[in-house]
């Protein structure tokens, strides 16, 4: 039998069991950050690991799972797996095959649908024209574009690139819905993430590798903790067990604001609410995402799983998002006043022995998945090399894996 399809094992206990007996190291949160330490913890340096995670399963946000129909469908919305970084695919290759996919939006714009991010297709579709080459359009977008002194927001990157009719056609609404702010309150980083096209290249990433979890992300996690050293607890707070356990070192994914019980305020986050349906009909649009950019349209975008998964099946699950003020904590909001409260809590942190602050949340960055594994690898290498007697290997009071996302 092939090693990756095995039949899997998650060493998991029951809430209330007891818990005393000793742990090297206690992980909050079964995500990428918390399940990729726990299994370099537990099998590169044999050490005994308890995963605590609140929710009732594994995986985080990436979490997939069967729905009623039989449709593998993701419960937090599309994850699409996109890197660089040949070093983390050799890692999480180690739990799971891979899917060649490549992820394409359309947007609805003036009652089309048309590529976004905005390439040479989507101008001439809008407007058209009848661009013929990366020149054409570069040309074209340079006539719209309204130069900006200094680049200090959201709306700056993209007037300043396409001018102002492409940005409230593509970019305002969007914005305004999924952040709740305009994006002339929202840091650059978060328009810069969407870069504007003179070719016709329609995928959303452009990354080497593109490719998704052949059994879905949840067997790839059910893989990573199936280990004899990894005890995981769900549907477990972590202040219920943090007095009952006994370990060595904590790593915490949560919310550091939480950790410190909000002590300095809360860090404002972005939710998200979810709508899922079944319907009864093989397909419901050309692609896995459409984009909604439209400020009178309350949901942001439309998710259709099969096309991300390959599943053949007789009918077909999508997902409706809906940005919130309020629910669980998905995006931190970058703008330079959170950034500032962030700074303060990350000191905190800092000085805070015998734990060490992981992931998304634990560290107030929004970081791709990618990055999160790259950032638990670094810190797996930080521990490693403390363990081995290098001197330079500060974990108490050095929280650079933070910093350190590949």
């Amino acid at each position: 039998m092939h090693p990756l399809n095995r039949p899997t094992r998650v060493a998991e206990q029951s809430p209330g069991e007891d818990l005393t007996e000793a742990f090297d190291y206690l992980i909050v949160g079964a995500g990428f950050a918390g399940s990729v330490l726990a299994e370099r913890l537990a099998a590169g340096l044999d050490k005994r690991v308890l995963v605590v995670d609140r929710r009732a399963h594994i995986g985080g946000n990436a979490y997939d799972h069967h729905d009623e129909a039989g449709v593998l469908v993701h419960r937090y919305g599309p994850h699409i797996f996109h890197t660089n970084s040949q070093r983390i695919v050799d890692y999480l290759s180690r739990f799971t095959e891979w899917r060649p996919y490549e992820h394409r939006v359309l947007a609805v714009v003036d009652g089309q649908q048309v590529p976004i991010p905005i390439n040479r297709t989507t101008l001439n579709a809008l407007y058209g024209l009848s661009l013929a080459s990366d020149e054409e359009a570069e040309r074209y977008l340079a006539g719209r574009a309204e130069p900006v002194a200094t680049i200090h927001t959201s709306e700056d990157v993209v007037v300043n690139q396409i001018g102002r009719e492409l940005y409230e056609k593509f970019f305002r609404g969007y914005t305004r819905k999924q952040w709740g702010l305009d994006p002339s309150q929202l840091d650059k980083m978060v328009t810069s993430r969407v870069p504007t096209r003179t070719n016709t290249d329609d995928r959303y990433f452009t990354d080497t590798f593109q490719q998704m979890p052949l059994h879905g992300y949840t067997r790839m996690f059910e893989r990573m903790l199936d280990h004899p050293n990894i005890t995981i607890q769900l549907d477990t707070d972590f202040r219920q067990v943090r007095d009952e356990v006994r370990y060595g070192h904590l790593i915490y994914c949560g919310p550091v604001d939480e950790y410190f019980d909000h002590c300095f305020g809360k860090l404002p986050y972005r939710s998200l609410k979810f709508e899922h349906r079944n319907l009864d009909q093989a397909q419901f649009q050309a692609v896995a995402t459409v984009n909604y950019p439209d400020e009178a349209v309350a949901y942001t975008r439309i998710s259709e799983y099969k096309h991300l998964t390959g599943q053949q099946h007789p009918s077909t699950s999508i997902t409706y998002e809906y940005p919130s003020a309020e629910g669980d904590p998905y995006y931190p909001i970058p703008r330079p006043e959170n950034a500032e409260l962030y700074k303060r809590y990350e000191q905190l942190a800092s000085q805070t022995e015998g734990v060490t602050f992981l992931g998304r949340l634990g560290t107030y960055k929004y970081y791709n998945m990618d990055q999160v594994v790259g950032q638990a690898l670094a810190l797996y290498k930080r521990i490693e090399q403390a363990h081995s007697g290098d001197p330079a290997a500060d974990l108490e009071h050095d929280q650079s894996p933070a910093r350190q996302a590949t």
